[in-house]
């Protein structure tokens, strides 16, 4: 009867962690999915632009953004106009 009981504990025991390893493959699957991980840097792009909290525009962070912009297509105009 003991050992009726411990293989009985151990058939539950394989079956929770084949359950939980199921649900940590999900988990894993959901987290690799394309559609996920650019849902996650959209959202990642949108903190860095507007403050989460507040809902209010970062002007620092845009204000860098435009003048790194308008840096590059300055140089591009630039070099381009000197190649000519």
């Amino acid at each position: 009867m003991s050992q009726d009981n411990q293989l009985s504990s151990l058939e539950r025991d394989i079956e929770e962690t084949r359950e939980h390893l199921a649900t940590t493959i999900d988990q894993l699957l959901h987290r690799v999915h394309p559609k996920t991980i650019a849902s996650r840097e959209v959202s990642s792009i949108k903190a860095h632009f507007v403050d989460v909290q507040t809902g209010r525009p970062r002007t620092d962070n845009i204000l860098k953004t435009a003048g790194a912009v308008v840096g590059v297509v300055a140089f591009f105009v630039v070099v381009r106009k000197v190649v000519r």
